[in-house]
């Protein structure tokens, strides 16, 4: 394949699969509709707004309050918060919970369903479910990537941003707090099914890999179990010598046709999805017992047409690589959720269990040069089997213990999974000079004239978490709670790397050089023998590589007390203030796999924090309030920060290296806002905010050998500043139409500090002055200065009838520090503005309701853009056209 047949195949980042929303208003029952930007559905019904307050489960509980101000949760909550209800999050036609957390005042989504408050990175980001830690199925995130979550399982969604004592102490730029349902209205069943349409990937070239027959489940039918051999050799405790009959017989059975052969597709399927769940409930004297139980299934394709580019020095017209890389991302989706809920009273017992599994058939071709010698092609062609899965179990109580006490307790097991099986990166060289010049040859000498490495990652992490919470209120407006909060992690990961190598007679490497993949590493090829007499000269050997930092365990073990006490002063100012206590050990280290040792140290943090936290609320009139708010916050550095181990992450098309050495940060956060309530559904708020960061981990780009890796440091100080404000208002249109307008905008400005004298840690590195790595001023790698988002919508009232525009908007954000041992700009990333429309339609069909829905998303065309700008240009780091979406789907509820 040539350099303009790559070029000419503009594919771009495609659709996630239609998925399930549910809404309701104050007469009618919703039916639940796939969408199709977001994960599959998991069907619910929904309990009518109008009914109280959104059902939120947290650490404490003191927001679900009660009596008349129960409808309002967000004004009356002792705590800045946003709290979307399923109403409101199936009017924006987003099937996952991340896209509908975009339209939240202050946040925006990076990648594959990571949230970002207030421009702080997924590190400072604290997602919960049902109050209770979920473990990352990512060994590159903190968090869980929400888009893995259907927004029709939510009951709720609360953002909390300023920190009370409640949650845990690592709290930068707020809480996500996720509450699943369990005890239905009603009895339903539903089923729902779509398709969409991407413009830059459907019924357009593409490519892929055969792999197995079962991929199209997201599950392998065992093509891609290990080999006797390998599985030996893993357990061992050995190193692979390339020339035993060992690495021979392992080597033969890395890369064969199923996994080593690219394939075209010339016109790739419409994306689909389907669910089906169902709930009841019986009465049992004064006692409720409900059960929710679903299944959802989707399989969406996504094909992006890359410019990637890398430049060691200042002039970007003298490139160290240029490619255009083809990437085809299959991507299966299957979910699963059975919720069991007792209620008595003021009483609840939730018991949810999930499942999660999310895989990526990942197929990509590349073409381009490397090495600043741009007279050479290079065609790289990587294969790859992403597997990430989430199980948990949690157990929450909520007891009213008598008329002034409460008692909230919870506990949870959970456990992530991330297996990447036989990642296999193949490399083929064309000289355009010489014998054989006009043709791509790989000669396996190890990545100048052709390279093959394969990869076998795994990751397996274990989250136990228990806590209780009591409250009392001991007269009218005051309440005291305490509480104690435990969590443990426990995460091994290992990344074992092979590379296969070609020795012998340069003249026969060149010519077996010319084979394609699955011919040259057929077993034969590893048994040649070296030249005796008139044997032939060439063979082909298996090394493990980067073997130093192979396996790491990782243990975070965190005990919590808290105490509370919020009150009425006086009868317009209220108050909330607390202390917590944390204890955390924080471990992570090599697990040699053989007696060679390692130079890689062990890290070993263990600290404790005083946590306070201050509220004040006060109501100037019925309606508008002034709130201000101070307290000190934590971010520890995690897990895969601190492992010095290379993983590739498919989402941002880099490789990432962690830092041994990261310290943790403290977080010094004030915050002042005035809200005013004209009534249940219209509201303006206005705020400011300010963050002082002590030791904020930072990204930076490094250059070991010819790749470029982004790795971790501790920047020594950054100041964070900004402003918000959110208006929401309803007009009377015509007949029963009503008018909805909302819109936020937040303004938000960091600054790293540093000076001459200041230092930070970095493993490996010959320096330790800070201002080697960062430039004083710079913002805060993945913040933008300005996110806003708009939704105008009609609809009808006491029906499903709701047709939404929304505009979302954000400005650059670095994406990481350049290579500041030249010198080098930041590398930034431009959403830029986009541009939905979603029509939602209830009807009734014999009965039956049935709700259809349309969407158009990224109507505007707009690109992913990911670029480096320099005096005398702009190189584009990781940027690819994004396809329109267009989606029908539909549900049906008996």
């Amino acid at each position: 394949m040539n350099k303009r047949l790559v070029s000419a195949l503009l594919l771009s980042s495609a659709l996630t699969m239609p998925t399930a929303a549910w809404a309701q208003d104050s007469t009618t029952t919703d039916t639940t509709a796939p969408t199709a930007t977001g994960t599959p559905p998991i069907a619910q019904p929904e309990e009518a707004e109008e009914a109280g307050a959104p059902d939120v489960s947290i650490p404490g509980g003191e927001i679900l309050v009660t009596g008349q101000r129960s409808r309002n949760v967000q004004r009356y909550a002792p705590q800045v918060v946003s709290v979307l209800s399923t109403e409101q999050i199936a009017r924006t036609g987003e099937g996952d919970i991340a896209g509908a957390l975009s339209r939240v005042t202050g946040l925006s989504v990076v990648g594959n369903g990571y949230v970002y408050v207030r421009g702080l990175g997924d590190r400072y980001s604290l997602a919960l479910l049902n109050g209770s830690p979920l473990p990352s199925p990512e060994p590159l995130k903190r968090v869980v990537p929400l888009d893995l979550f259907p927004t029709s399982m939510i009951a709720s969604s609360l953002v909390q941003k300023s920190y009370s004592v409640n949650f845990p102490g690592e709290f930068g730029g707020g809480v996500i707090n996720l509450t699943t349902r369990a005890v239905p209205d009603k009895p339903f069943l539903t089923f729902g099914g779509g398709a969409s349409w991407d413009t830059e990937t459907t019924n357009k070239l593409g490519y892929t890999y055969y792999g197995s027959k079962t991929d199209w489940t997201g599950y392998d039918n065992g093509n891609r179990n290990l080999s006797v051999e390998m599985k030996d050799y893993l357990k061992s405790g050995t190193l692979l010598n390339g020339t035993s009959d060992e690495a021979r017989a392992i080597g033969s059975t890395l890369i064969n046709g199923r996994n080593g052969v690219i394939q075209r597709d010339d016109h790739q399927p419409v994306n689909f999805s389907g669910s089906i769940s169902g709930g009841t409930f019986v009465d049992i004297g004064e006692v409720r017992l409900g059960v929710i139980a679903a299944g959802s299934y989707s399989n969406t394709l996504q094909t992006k047409d890359i410019t990637t580019q890398r430049v060691a020095g200042l002039d970007p017209d003298t490139r160290e690589q240029d490619f255009q890389q083809i990437v085809t991302d299959n991507r299966i989706v299957a979910n699963a959720m059975v919720g069991l809920g007792l209620e008595w009273g003021e009483n609840k017992i939730r018991w949810t269990n999930l499942y999660i599994h999310d895989t990526v058939k990942r197929t990509a071709l590349a073409l381009g040069y490397q090495n600043a010698t741009p007279s050479i092609d290079y065609m790289n062609q990587d294969t790859g089997f992403y597997e990430r899965q989430l199980l948990d179990t949690q157990l929450v109580g909520e007891f009213k213990l008598g008329g002034d006490t409460e008692l909230d307790v919870r506990g949870g097991y959970a456990n992530s999974k991330r297996k990447a099986p036989y990642e296999i990166s193949l490399q083929y060289v064309r000289s355009n000079s010489g014998q054989f010049g006009d043709s791509f040859i790989n000669r396996l000498d190890g990545g100048n004239q052709g390279d093959a490495e394969i990869t076998f990652s795994d990751l397996d992490e274990d989250v136990w978490s228990a806590g209780a919470d009591l409250s009392h209120s001991f007269s009218p407006g005051w309440t005291g709670t305490v509480g104690y909060a435990y969590q443990l992690n426990d995460r091994r990961t290992s990344r074992r790397a092979f590379q296969i190598r070609a020795q012998g007679d340069t003249r026969l490497v060149s010519a077996f050089g010319l084979l394609r993949p699955d011919v040259l590493f057929q077993p034969g090829m590893f048994f040649i023998d070296q030249a005796t007499g008139g044997a032939v000269d060439y063979h082909l050997l298996t090394n493990e590589i980067d073997f130093a930092g192979a396996i790491f365990d990782a243990k975070l073990n965190n005990h919590a007390w808290y105490a509370k006490l919020n009150g009425s002063l006086t009868e317009a100012l209220t108050f909330d203030l607390g202390v917590r206590w944390e204890y955390a050990n924080q471990f992570a280290g090599v697990v040699p796999i053989a007696d060679t040792g390692t130079a890689i140290p062990d890290t070993n943090l263990e600290r404790e924090y005083w946590l306070p936290a201050l509220t004040l609320t006060y109501e100037i009139q019925p309606g508008l309030q002034a709130r201000v708010n101070a307290s000190k916050t934590i971010a520890r550095p995690q897990f895969r920060e601190l492992l010095y181990q290379t993983f590739f992450d498919p989402d941002s098309n880099r490789s990432y290296r962690g830092n041994p050495l990261l310290v943790d940060s403290q977080l010094y956060n004030a915050e002042a806002r005035v809200e005013w309530y004209m009534n249940r559904d219209d509201k303006v708020s206005l705020g400011a905010f300010f963050k002082r960061l002590d030791n904020p981990i930072e990204t930076f780009l490094v250059r070991p050998g010819n790749d470029f890796v982004t790795t971790y440091a501790n920047a020594p100080k950054a100041d964070l500043y900004g402003a918000e404000i959110e208006a929401q208002k309803y007009f009377d249109a015509f007949a029963d139409r009503r008018i909805l307008i909302s819109a936020n905008y937040t303004y938000t400005k960091s600054k790293l500090k540093v000076k001459e004298g200041d230092t930070t840690d970095v493993y490996g590195a010959s320096t330790n002055n800070a201002l080697d790595y960062f430039r004083n001023g710079a913002p805060l790698t993945g913040q933008s200065e300005h996110i806003a988002n708009v939704q105008i919508g009609l609809e009808q009232q006491g029906k499903l009838s709701q047709q939404t525009l929304l505009l979302n908007y954000a400005s650059k954000r670095a994406t990481s520090r350049g290579l500041n041992q030249s010198g080098q700009p930041d590398i930034f990333e431009n959403p830029g503005f986009t541009l939905d429309f979603v029509m939602r339609q209830g009807i009734a069909l014999a009965g039956t309701d049935v709700e259809l829905k349309f969407e158009a998303r990224n109507i505007t065309g707009r690109r992913h853009l990911e670029y480096q700008d320099f005096e005398a240009g702009r190189i584009q780091v990781n940027s690819y056209d994004v396809g329109r979406v267009f989606a029908l789907s539909a549900a049906v509820t008996f």
